[in-house]
């Protein structure tokens, strides 16, 4: 063995992932070169995610080894030996999500699926394939795991008819409120779902509202950009009363929360008014009343003055 290859046998032991070619390709054997993904993966949290790693020309089989492991903690993933997978030596968070592509492996493939990733995914992967006394390796970060989650009120909503009230939405996430799809607030009748308002793409779309809430509804604009989605609700109505969904979209990733509207009758204004109305209505009829025994008292006077003193 030359001594420029005992060099590249020694920094495969010692380097970090950085000191090699870079991202997806690291020399070690000059017989083989194990190949990677071109940058750090971005995955949605749940989903499934391949951690790519192949080699250009076949390997033979029957001594080839395949080892996956992560580089913070040197967890093994997973690992290929004697012409099979071994789940059994696999650590056991990663039993039952982590699985090569078994008939991929003959043709050079020794990429990685891994299923219901977590948010503890998050890390850089090695793949490290060994074949007739040689040895390659490429590395894979999956450098986020996205997140979705929206809060709302923990407790029911009160309000009285013609005040306005807030349904609260707010964003729990990594990524950006920019980055959302949609917004789609929805109340929860018993057979129909009533679309209430929507933002799509960071535009509000006044026209989705149901004629019910045409010009009654709005986001609060300045707010969107900080990941508040809440809707203010003007001039509560009886027929108002009830569940509102607040559910948030993006990529494969959505999450929503509710909202219960729960009515107290008239506001105090309304009250006022109608107060004011019963009172102007009794104090008409008291003015009537009294022009009423007015006019029959002058009626009376006058028509016994015509038929004179003694007579009735």
């Amino acid at each position: 063995m030359s001594a420029n290859v005992a060099e590249d046998d020694d920094c495969m032991a010692t380097c970090s992932p950085t000191s090699f070619l870079g991202f997806g390709t690291s020399v070690v054997d000059l017989r083989f070169i194990v190949k990677g993904p071109s940058g750090p993966l971005v995955v949605p949290l749940g989903s499934s995610v391949v951690l790519p790693c192949y080699v250009d020309e076949l390997l033979l089989k029957e001594d080839l080894e395949v080892e996956w492991r992560r580089t913070d903690s040197d967890t093994l993933v997973h690992l290929f030996m004697y012409g099979n997978s071994r789940p059994e030596a696999q650590q056991q968070d990663y039993h039952d999500r982590a699985h090569f592509f078994t008939d991929q492996i003959k043709h050079g493939n020794f990429s990685l699926h891994l299923d219901n990733v977590k948010a503890e995914d998050k890390g850089v992967y090695r793949c490290k394939v060994y074949s007739q006394l040689k040895a390659s390796e490429t590395f894979v970060e999956i450098k986020e795991v996205e997140y979705l989650r929206v809060s709302g009120s923990d407790e029911s909503i009160s309000a009285s008819v013609g005040e306005d009230v807030t349904l609260k939405c707010s964003l729990e996430s990594n990524i950006p409120p920019e980055h959302i799809q949609q917004v789609s607030w929805r109340k929860m009748d018993e057979n129909v779902n009533i679309q209430v308002l929507r933002l799509q793409r960071n535009k509000i779309q006044p026209d989705s509202s149901d004629k019910r809430y045409r010009d009654r509804v709005e986001f609060f604009t300045d707010e969107i950009s900080k990941g508040n989605f809440s809707l203010r609700l003007n001039r509560v109505r009886h027929g108002d009363k009830g569940v509102y969904m607040c559910h948030v979209k993006t990529g494969h990733l959505s999450a929503n929360t509710t909202a219960q509207l729960e009515l107290l009758g008239f506001s105090g204004l309304h009250i006022m008014i109608l107060a004011l109305c019963i009172t102007a209505s009794g104090s008409a009829l008291l003015l009537w009343c009294l022009i009423y025994c007015r006019l029959k008292n002058d009626w009376i006077g006058k028509r016994r003055a015509k038929v004179g003193p003694g007579r009735s």
